[in-house]
């Protein structure tokens, strides 16, 4: 509640009687405690006598404090609301479409594994002011989808990718990693995006995906790049510390053979994570959900915060209840049961008008 308006201020007016009243009281007290000192220095008893700290008084300094929360509700108090939030996130993911990532010890195969996590990733997005986008990697870089907030567009070609990466191994150039490409393509979607739709104020990270097998080019100074924009990289390692034997491939009149095994390369990917100021994941190590509620997160720190100013929401009730609230309080302190009974009934009396008025 940043704002306070009145629907009625000219009843602001009714405050100077509560707090002449107040002044008055106050002399009251003062008088009263000055009574007591000389009462205390001129008599003298065999016990100590007590006395009450306000006596009827107290009923009295509830009784003003009660007609000052009426009459701020009589000028009709209205509470104005503004919540803080946050723009969406700008994910741009950098998938390793490398031959290594065909090698099958996770479930299907590093590449289907990739993309598994990355439907559950789309899935845990709003998709109100977030946006992904896609880019595929070995020797050089393919963008597949741009910064879109459509989520079809996204499963679709995902699905689509699942069963048939961009790259085929008969080719040389799928045999290499070349994340220097992968950073500069998704730099490039982003930049992109700010000359066709102008500065968005999501947060942006990088998210890449690979097993950190056979990297080339300039990786660091990639990297120092991407951390110059303010996009920080986080890594998913995909794939075992075991590994597996490497796709086979076959010269012409020899027989299908593997050219080796391939290893997560957990290492390299954590150098890269602390270079790109951003976190390491695991995938089949860490829950996949955590691992996309972490990056979501970790993303929408970086948007700056964003203020939308509510509804305005009628406090006079508030003050009402107080009022009486006030009242019966200040009952406790009287003495005269037929005082009593007088101020219940007034306060019960006040309720059923104020009950009728809220009613109408």
């Amino acid at each position: 509640m940043n704002d306070i308006a009145f629907g009625a201020p000219q009843f602001l007016w009714l405050l100077a009687a509560p707090a002449a009243f107040l002044m008055l009281w106050v002399w009251r007290f003062w008088r009263r405690a000055a009574d007591l000192r000389r009462l205390r220095a001129r008599r003298s008893v065999p016990i100590r006598e007590r006395f009450s700290f306000g006596g009827d008084l107290l009923f009295w300094f509830f009784l003003i404090l009660s007609s000052a929360s009426l009459a701020v509700a009589l000028a009709r108090p209205r509470g104005v609301t503004t919540v803080l939030n946050r723009a969406g996130v700008d994910i741009v993911v950098l998938q390793d479409g490398s031959a290594s990532m065909h090698v099958t010890d996770v479930p299907g195969n590093r590449w289907k594994r990739s993309m598994d996590f990355l439907r559950l990733l789309g899935d845990s997005l709003s998709w109100n002011d977030d946006r992904m986008a896609l880019t595929v990697f070995a020797h050089i870089a393919t963008p597949q989808i741009r910064l879109t907030s459509d989520p079809n567009t996204v499963f679709f070609f995902l699905d689509h990718l699942h069963d048939r990466p961009p790259f085929r191994l008969e080719d040389d150039t799928t045999w290499d990693t070349n994340l220097e490409q992968g950073i500069a393509w998704g730099l490039r979607l982003l930049e992109k995006d700010r000359e066709l739709h102008g500065p968005s104020p999501n947060g942006k990270i990088f998210v890449m995906l690979s097993d950190g097998e056979s990297w080339s080019g300039e990786v660091a100074r990639s990297i120092d790049r991407a951390v110059r924009e303010h996009v920080p990289l986080n890594v998913i390692g995909v794939g075992t510390l075991a590994g597996g034997d490497l796709p086979e491939i076959a010269d012409e009149g020899e027989e299908p053979k593997s050219p080796g095994r391939s290893r997560l390369d957990r290492a390299s990917l954590q150098r890269i994570a602390a270079a790109g100021g951003g976190q390491y994941f695991e995938l089949d190590r860490d829950a996949d959900r955590d691992i996309a509620n972490a990056i979501i997160d970790a993303g929408r720190r970086q948007a700056p915060p964003t203020t939308e100013k509510g509804t305005e929401e009628e406090l006079y009730w508030r003050f009402l209840a107080g009022s009486l609230a006030l009242a019966a309080a200040g009952t406790i302190f009287l003495r005269e049961r037929t005082e009593l009974w007088i101020q219940l009934a007034a306060t019960a009396t006040t309720a059923i008008a104020i009950w009728g008025l809220i009613a109408a």
